[in-house]
């Protein structure tokens, strides 16, 4: 009976103590988060490096830009042939294309981007669909954005003005009447590839005409092939070229920002 009372008696202590661990758990109270102020979701550092806009009006580039055509030479180009000089006739602070002499390419190499380039089909109109005010630039000399004169001019919509070539029609036809100038603002992402040659990202691309919208953060299949479909094929850096496709496409304002 003695041990029988004693054992009660200490289960009693055992269930006060636990009571009262269990009260004083209740009764204790933790700091509060505090209540949210509009700096705490602020942050001041690394400031964006101060960049100067181009103007319009006397056709100046960004100041961080790499001017590639100011309108007096194409010091910044040479033949897509070889090392050779770009041909191409420069005149009134344009330049346009030799027929027959050539693509010419930019002598640095890119990888992304945001280029500005504006252009002008032939004001004297001559041919028909592709035979139209064609011509093209090409991100990394790979990947064509379409140039043509598509002014009441129907083609292949994969190949009309601001298609990727052979890929993806544009969204729409901003189109201005032939010879006046059009403006391409072109942000491009160059690929990154896997250690087999596929694409880890594809390079994808947004084509803006005159303001408008034509490709909208558009993924580049490959390859831009004139016959047959788009070619996975690993590179690096590579130049932007303008295509000789025999029209007197003329050239103007052109610079690149590096991304």
């Amino acid at each position: 009976m003695k041990k029988y009372c004693l054992a009660k008696k200490t289960a009693c202590v055992v269930v006060f103590f636990l009571l009262c661990i269990g009260a004083n758990a209740q009764e204790k109270e933790y700091p509060k988060p505090e209540p949210m102020r509009p700096g705490m979701s602020e942050f001041w550092t690394p400031q964006p490096a101060v960049v100067t806009p181009g103007d319009p009006i006397t056709q100046s580039a960004p100041s961080d830009a790499i001017v590639l055509f100011d309108g007096t030479n194409l010091d910044a180009w040479k033949s897509a042939r070889g090392d050779g000089e770009a041909k191409w006739t420069v005149q009134d602070g344009a330049f346009t294309v030799a027929p027959r002499t050539g693509d010419i390419e930019t002598r640095q190499h890119f990888n992304s981007f945001q280029l500005h380039i504006e252009w002008a089909s032939p004001t004297v109109v001559k041919g028909e669909s592709q035979g139209r005010g064609n011509s093209g630039v090409f991100m990394q000399g790979l990947y064509e954005v379409q140039i043509l004169d598509c002014y009441d001019n129907e083609t292949y919509i994969n190949g009309q003005t601001g298609s990727i070539y052979k890929q993806s029609p544009p969204l729409v036809n901003a189109m201005r009447k032939p010879g006046e100038w059009n403006v391409y603002d072109i942000i491009y992402n160059a690929p990154i590839f896997k250690e087999d040659g596929t694409y880890r990202v594809p390079p994808t691309i947004t084509v803006i005409q005159n303001g408008i919208v034509l490709q909208n953060h558009t993924t580049i299949l490959g390859t831009t092939e004139y016959i047959g479909f788009p070619q996975v094929k690993p590179h690096g850096a590579g130049p932007i070229v303008l295509q000789d496709h025999g029209n007197l496409v003329r050239f103007r304002n052109i610079w690149i920002r590096e991304l």
